[in-house]
């Protein structure tokens, strides 16, 4: 055993109790007591793919477990990745983690928690796998469709109330996948090291905020090592941060098939042990092989109990155990599609809209051409462990027949060849993807050239945005970019529509069209959703939660080589300088910046001021701003608001976002704004003291529409 039996000494009995009452933990006490040693290993491991066993004589039923950030999953079989082949579970499809931050709306993401907390409950799940927070360090890793941004704070954010709403419906949420699980390549043995401060500041932030702030019942510990030990016997990670910094007292679960030893594993905090491999469900490490540990006097029974516990915890706070008192959840209303619908809808981005070729004035349009893949494609069922079986998708070819067919000529043509195939666990299914077919590409010429608006939907599918491996490159596959250029030629109102959950090369068509909006995976309303937008029934409203370089070789992981490692190692070199903190500091020019979106309208932002100039480091800072829709049409404009340090002992980035507010505006309306940052937000990890730190001196507050739209800055001091 590689732990020492101090350590364990050390660590054993050390459930905290800061979120439960008395009464909860007398309970919980008097069921362990009754329980044999066998019975409470039981709880710690799976009975099958999604299944913790049941303790029928105790009252204590079988734990449901299920994927689904964006929708519940379709019922597996219990041994093997089947689909059961049921025709009751057909779910809402949300867009996934990208789109909803894109959205900038922390009401949509508590919508959204509601409606999958009562799908949830109504299929019968005690658990939800997800949300997924790890940051986008590279944007070539595989699963940066499931996560939300770049930036931890907005990540913190939207993690907060997604999980608060999901448990209000007695649903435990699982946060994933801690930690610093930022690619699928090597994911199961990738050997992770970063500073300190890059720990503190980027990459676990959204951690403490689900636990700290969110109260988030259940953390899931990733595949990859974290300096030179797997997250799930990590000590630092699920000891030292988790328990004891976090005070999280609910459940640490593995990732399927995630744990490779017994000891270590306990000893460093795991709770339950989930699977895919081995069927012999005994055979696990948190199953006869704990109990030979216990035994044998390695493990002491007392670790067991707190394990048990902490399920138990859970369960308790989730009603499994009173079920006359719990939710009963409800699947597919009307409402639930609406807000899947709406969520759609407000993560849309305008990146470019040249000549204000958008929003599409439909009675003067007498043809359109729609071209491309992506046109009639589905995505709902794609992604692996993000799967989902939509009740329905809505295409967009779907929508704008379903919508506009008898009023104009739809002109279609597939433009170009998806050349990919699936492949679990390889991207070779990703190679030799660049073929231009003039043959598709000469009939989508010829179908713009007869059209009076030539719409392109163009981008990824799930051969490239998955679980389980990354993107082999950034540009557009299929020859698309050769798709888009052809067709720009003979039709100047030419709209890219990019349909993606991970940045994309877009250089090569930026000048050669007239407008681009990026659409995400919009999920079973997508195709609505976006056709609303582009014919001005609805409004563009999305920014992007992450930076959308020139070329790849800007991106840091990448300039400064450390993407995907060496030798199954990967060192963060870049520090804390992910995404725009990196692009911000350093001065390099990104083709979009964070935060960046168009609207149909304008905004004037004016009488920028904070409540006073000076502050102790206990109190909260105020900005007011005042915002005006002075166009002609309603919108929503995110105000973003940055801090920096002007002097500073350590090197900071250039701006960090602090606070942020998604304002709806009608045609000429006005509102104050208000955005409050906390003074001991402003402050950095001191590696030289391990703990936070908020120098003395001044601070800028910037206020804009992005990163780099900043249309006003306030000074104030930290005493």
């Amino acid at each position: 055993m590689k732990k020492s039996i101090l350590i364990m000494a050390l660590i054993i009995c050390t459930t905290a109790f800061s979120q439960t009452d008395v009464a909860t933990e007398k309970r919980i006490q008097g069921l362990i007591k009754k329980m044999t040693l066998k019975e409470k290993v039981s709880l710690l491991h799976g009975n099958s793919k999604f299944y913790v066993s049941e303790i029928k004589r105790l009252g204590i039923p079988e734990w449901a477990l299920s994927d689904g950030p964006h929708g519940v999953r379709a019922e597996m079989n219990r041994d093997n990745w089947n689909y059961a082949g049921r025709t009751d579970d057909a779910v809402t499809c949300f867009p996934p983690g990208t789109a909803m931050a894109a959205t900038w709306n922390l009401d949509l993401a508590t919508k959204r928690g509601y409606v999958l907390g009562e799908e949830a409950r109504f299929r019968k799940k005690d658990v939800l796998l997800g949300p997924g927070i790890n940051i986008i360090r590279s944007p070539l890793c595989g699963r940066n469709f499931e996560y939300l941004s770049e930036d931890p704070y907005l990540i913190s954010q939207f993690a907060v109330s997604y999980i608060k709403a999901l448990q209000s419906k007695d649903v435990a949420a699982s946060v994933k996948h801690y930690a610093a699980n930022n690619q699928e390549d090597n994911r199961f043995s990738i050997d992770v090291t970063m500073s300190d401060r890059a720990l503190h500041e980027i990459y676990l932030p959204g951690f403490k905020a689900a636990v700290m702030d969110g109260h988030v019942l259940t953390v899931m510990a990733a595949y990859n090592k974290f300096r030179g030990e797997f997250c799930t016997e990590n000590i630092l990670l699920g000891r030292t941060i988790l328990r004891d910094s976090y005070k999280f007292d609910g459940v640490l679960m593995s990732d399927w098939n995630a744990v490779h030893s017994t000891e270590n594993a306990a000893l460093a905090g795991l709770d339950l042990e989930m699977g895919t491999e081995k069927t012999n469900y005994n055979d696990w490490f948190f199953a006869d092989p704990l109990i030979k540990s216990v035994e044998q006097g390695r493990l002491k029974e007392s670790l067991v109990n707190e394990k048990v516990a902490n399920i138990l915890r859970v369960m308790i706070k989730t009603k499994v155990l009173d079920p006359e008192t719990r939710e009963k959840g409800n699947i597919n209303t009307k409402e639930h599609q609406q807000v899947a619908y709406q969520s759609a809808v407000e993560s849309i981005v305008l990146l470019k809209n040249e000549n204000n070729v958008l929003p599409l004035q439909m009675n003067a349009v007498k043809s359109v051409a729609i071209i491309g893949d992506n046109a009639t494609r589905k995505h709902c069922s794609g992604g692996l462990s993000s799967e989902i079986k939509p009740l329905y998708e809505i295409t967009p070819l779907e929508a704008i027949t379903t919508k506009f067919g008898k009023q104009l000529q739809i002109n279609y043509a597939q433009g170009y060849n998806k050349q990919s195939s699936p492949g679990e666990g390889s991207n070779k299914g990703q190679l030799n993807t660049d073929f231009v077919d003039w043959k598709l590409i000469d009939e989508a010429v010829e179908q713009a050239k007869k059209s009076d608006v030539a719409i392109i939907f163009a981008g990824l599918n799930h051969d490239f945005d998955s679980e389980s491996f990354d993107r082999v490159h950034m540009r557009l596959p299929y020859g698309q970019e050769t798709l888009i250029h052809e067709v720009a030629k003979v039709n100047p109102k030419t709209i890219v529509v990019i349909i993606a959950g991970s940045p994309l090369e877009l250089s090569g068509i930026q000048s050669r069209v007239p407008s681009i909006v990026w659409a995400w995976y919009g999920g079973m309303e997508a195709g609505n959703a976006v056709v609303d937008v582009l014919s001005g029934k609805e409004f563009p409203s999305g920014k992007l939660p992450i930076t959308l370089p020139i070329s790849i070789n800007q991106m840091p992981d990448h300039a400064l080589g450390n993407y995907p490692g060496r030798n199954l190692k990967v060192n963060y070199e870049e520090d804390i300088f992910v995404g725009y903190r990196w692009f911000d500091t350093k001065g390099i020019e990104s083709l979009y910046p964070f935060g960046f979106g168009l609207s149909y309208t304008n905004f004037n932002i004016a009488n920028i001021t904070a409540d006073k100039k000076e502050f102790n480091q206990n109190e909260v800072i105020t900005v007011k701003c005042a915002i005006k829709n002075s166009g002609k049409s309603d919108g929503a404009e995110v105000v973003q608001l940055y801090a920096s340090q002007t002097l500073s002992s350590v090197l900071r980035p250039k701006k960090e976002l602090k606070a942020f507010q998604k304002v709806f505006l009608k045609a000429g309306e006005e509102k104050t704004v208000e955005l409050k940052v906390n003074v001991k937000d402003l402050a950095f990890y001191d590696e030289k003291t391990s703990s936070w730190k908020v120098e003395s001196g001044e601070f800028v507050l910037h206020l804009g529409t992005s990163v780099k739209d900043i249309v006003g800055s306030v000074s104030v001091r930290v005493n």
